[in-house]
């Protein structure tokens, strides 16, 4: 980990760099020159060489970057763990498409199963069990749930707390609370098209 402090935006940055090397390197690229990467995810080449400068001297001018040194140092600074284990929990119409989706380009992990309170009515690449045998199914080592379901939230993410889940992307529209220690990711749709009509409306005036 880099002893500098690196800016907010700066870090968001780091996962897109991380997911474009890795895709990059799958496709056969060993070394990369800073315009050819801020073509690859739109992102000027001044801004990936000042975010690249905050983790230490990582490429050589006129040679360009080592991707899987790039990707050694991205993976160390995120923490990423390319086997996470993610399930889902609610299989209905929008599990389904996240289940039937679950392709993340070997980024994170994958989802490895399922559960939802009627199990035997749903077809899926992955296994699906009943909530409750959330207990003896948790697969060994997992800490991120995808939660999107709309009863019993609350009582679900303290079941989740309670088996070891430590992060949650949520799609639930329920507020829910969590202790210290367990990291919430809210997905919500309707505000961010607000956001977006909002931006559009400022841009026509």
């Amino acid at each position: 980990m880099t002893d500098y402090v690196v800016p907010k935006a700066t870090l968001q940055r780091y996962p897109v760099y991380l997911k474009a090397l890795r895709k990059l390197k799958n496709n056969g690229c060993d070394r990369i020159m800073s315009k050819e990467l801020a073509d690859y995810v739109g992102i000027e080449s001044t801004t990936i060489r000042r975010d690249f400068s905050f983790l230490g001297k990582l490429g050589k001018q006129g040679y360009g970057y080592d991707v899987d040194k790039l990707i050694s140092i991205f993976s160390e600074q995120l923490g990423v763990n390319f086997d996470e284990k993610i399930i889902l929990i609610g299989a209905g119409n929008l599990g389904k498409a996240l289940l039937n989706y679950n392709n993340w380009n070997h980024v994170v992990g994958e989802i490895v199963c399922a559960f939802d309170i009627a199990p035997q009515n749903i077809k899926a690449s992955v296994p699906v069990y009943d909530i409750k045998d959330l207990h003896e199914k948790m697969p060994k080592g997992c800490r991120i749930a995808i939660l999107c379901i709309s009863q019993s939230v609350q009582e679900t993410v303290d079941l989740l707390v309670a088996n070891g889940i430590r992060g949650i992307v949520s799609f639930a529209m329920d507020h829910f609370s969590v202790p210290a220690g367990v990291f919430v990711k809210q997905v919500d749709v309707v505000s961010s098209i607000q956001e977006l009509v909002f931006e559009a409306n400022l841009m026509e005036k």
